[in-house]
């Protein structure tokens, strides 16, 4: 998905327990990750990062959408109870056995939106993939 500076202006900042903008560029770093390896860990973080910025998302075919919670699949803006609810939605998952057949066809997916939940809203760990100070595009 292809981001502009409109999408970052929406980013509810009570969405977040990390700077606004230190989020913004784990996005972008997310959205050019994934637009180069297409990896399910890559999704992961992008899928966690479009929902909490309640982001509009464009598809190639030019279908809009917006975007839904990644593991309660939940529709409407994130806030602060969803998040809540997603976090331990996603966490539950984690440690759920057996791994879902659906799951374990997704290498590192869940755990890419638990580390990215946690850092961006829980404010644990770091994040999911290196934040560059400085991102080309």
């Amino acid at each position: 998905m292809e981001l502009t500076g409109r999408d970052f202006d929406k980013i509810p900042p009570r969405n977040l327990h990390v700077p606004v903008v230190d989020f913004a560029r784990l996005w972008l770093a997310a959205e050019q990750r994934y637009d180069r390896e297409r990896s399910w860990a890559a999704l992961g973080v992008v899928d966690a990062c479009r929902w909490l910025a309640c982001a509009t998302v464009r598809l190639e075919t030019g279908r809009t959408f917006l975007a839904y919670a990644p593991v309660t699949h939940r529709t409407g803006l994130a806030h602060e109870e969803t998040i809540q609810a997603e976090c331990l939605a996603a966490e539950v998952l984690l440690f759920r056995r057996p791994v879902p057949a659906w799951l374990a066809e997704r290498p590192g997916w869940l755990e890419s939106i638990v580390v990215t939940l946690g850092w961006a809203w829980q404010r644990s760990g770091k994040p999911p993939i290196d934040i560059p100070t400085h991102i080309p595009g």
